[in-house]
């Protein structure tokens, strides 16, 4: 296992652009954008932001944040 002072922060994960591309939304199966300050992949179809923790894309619905309508509309 790797040294803690080995993990990066939250702030350091990337999303690899590859597996982005890949990765649809699970309700809408329309593609996602990489939020890159709030962290989340976000659904304009779904209205829907999905977290990432620790560099992995929770797409489960239950775990999703509903966009303002602000947010929306960028």
């Amino acid at each position: 296992m790797a040294a803690q002072s080995e993990i990066p922060a939250r702030a350091g994960y990337e999303i690899d652009p590859k597996l982005l591309e890949l990765l649809v939304c699970p309700l809408t199966k329309g593609p996602l954008d990489y939020d890159r300050g709030a962290h989340e992949l976000v659904s304009r179809a779904a209205r829907l932001a999905y977290p990432i923790r620790d560099g992995i894309p929770i797409l489960l619905a239950d775990e999703a944040r509903q966009l303002t309508e602000e947010e929306a509309a960028r």
